[in-house]
């Protein structure tokens, strides 16, 4: 993504960091896990920064050099050449500062420009081209009472949780705003299909190498890429977590649902701290929610509705049998029934959630939460271990992140965003959301 001071270029929805979607088994080989610093003055990426801060003072730079420098997706996305001078000359003169992070691929560097201090991720490609470049500008918020009055910005019904894990694994609430009530969520229920998975493999009832076959009957509607995969293709368990966590897939996440049984996704709303569990049982997978969600009209969910508890698990079973819907441009673009069929959490649980998941110390738990942190872009010197896991549909915008920082205290901050009867400007709240975000990781580091 481009930031260009409070406008933001949006230009790849999903990234695994600095890598593109479709690239796990690239990420997974190794590529970023356990990289090595490297000299930045080696650093193609950093190369990449030199050449974006000169360039930016000589606007407009012609067709041909731009091409030697940026990959043609990023061109793309946002919008071509006239688009890259444009952000080039608002910056004018940058001033790089000091880099604070150099990876293969990948440089986080402070640079000032315009009069502004900003906190800059550049990313290149394998021919060495940039693929990415994220402008950050460093957050003013210093207390929490700056960040109340943005939270109320963001809507009526509201709820925000900063805390701290402690030793014990507690999650102490630093600072909050209707932390324990209970709110739509989205896909964030995936951290407890992936705790599910891990207890799995704690209890040697499933293994990460695992290898486990799609199949037609629990595929389910994107996010996600895995439904476009043929019949009978197999994955790791490790990769359907991958791909479940770092762009959200909904096949994925059916088939774990599957492979670990929803009882114990059950179980682990309970032992995970969840303060209502009884909320999400039975628990719908993607392919019944589409069911209820993706139809034209809404009898589908009203009858479902209907439906005494009990009778709901037999319910879904027939939901899932059905093939699914045919989503159109307007299918589904306002709230429906969101505080009725959805899954629910509040911020309190969520924080309780991310601390179970640390607590099973599993390295492919902490490798799929790290893949995607949607352009948070915090300083890796600071925090060197990023989780992030969202959840929204029409009318539910939710952001849920863990850090750890250099002094290895944990942070989570959780932030959640609904509206029954319109739904929020997704991408507008997405982008307030990660700058309230920001300032209260780094209140959090002082506090």
């Amino acid at each position: 993504m481009v930031v260009v001071g409070p406008m933001r270029l949006r230009f790849d929805r999903v990234r695994f960091g600095c890598r593109r979607v479709g690239t796990v088994a690239e990420i997974r080989g190794g590529a970023l896990v356990g990289e090595a610093v490297t000299d930045p003055k080696v650093s193609d990426a950093a190369v990449q920064l030199k050449w974006l801060a000169e360039a930016a003072t000589r606007t407009p730079v012609s067709e041909k050099e731009i091409r030697e420098h940026l990959a043609q997706p990023l061109l793309t996305a946002v919008g071509g050449f006239e688009t890259i001078n444009a952000v080039l000359a608002q910056y004018g003169q940058l001033d790089v500062g000091r880099i604070r992070a150099a990876r293969p691929g990948r440089v986080q560097a402070s640079v000032r420009g315009n009069g502004t201090e900003y906190f800059v991720r550049v990313c290149v490609d394998a021919a060495g081209l940039i693929d990415d470049i994220q402008m950050t500008p460093v957050d003013s918020v210093t207390s929490w009472a700056e960040i109340d009055p943005l939270l109320a910005e963001l809507g009526t019904r509201v709820s925000f949780a900063a805390a701290e894990i402690g030793a014990n694994g507690q999650c102490d609430i630093v600072h909050d705003v209707d932390a324990s009530t209970l709110r739509p969520v989205g896909s964030t229920f995936k951290l407890y299909v992936l705790a599910a998975l891990g207890q799995a493999v704690a209890d040697k009832r499933a293994d990460w190498h695992e290898q486990l076959e799609i199949r037609e009957d629990w595929k389910s509607l994107p996010s996600g890429t895995l439904q476009d995969r043929p019949a009978g293709s197999k994955l790791s368990l490790a990769e359907f977590a991958d791909h479940m966590t770092a762009i959200s897939d909904n096949t994925a996440t059916d088939h774990l649902i599957h492979r670990v049984g929803r009882d114990a996704v059950h179980q682990q709303l309970a032992l995970l701290g969840h303060h209502r569990p009884e909320v999400n049982i039975p628990l719908l997978t993607t392919r019944a929610f589409f069911q209820l969600k993706g139809t034209p009209g809404a009898s589908r969910a009203e009858q479902y509705l209907t439906v005494p508890t009990q009778a709901r698990a037999a319910a879904i079973a027939e939901l899932e049998r059905l093939p699914l819907p045919e989503l159109g441009a307007d299918t589904w673009t306002r709230p429906s029934h969101i505080d009725e069929i959805e899954y629910f959490a509040s911020p309190t649980d969520v924080c309780r959630a991310f601390a179970g998941l640390q607590r099973l110390a599993q390295p492919e738990i902490d490798h799929a939460l790290s893949l995607n942190d949607d352009g948070l872009n915090l300083d890796s010197s600071q925090f060197p271990t990023v989780w992030y896991k969202p959840g929204d549909e029409p009318g539910v915008v939710t952001q849920h992140y863990l850090a750890r920082d250099t002094g290895d205290r944990t942070f989570v901050v959780s932030l959640m965003v609904s509206d029954p009867t319109t739904a929020p400007d997704k991408w507008m709240t997405l982008a307030k959301g990660q700058k309230i975000i920001r300032a209260a990781f780094h209140l959090l580091a002082r506090h």
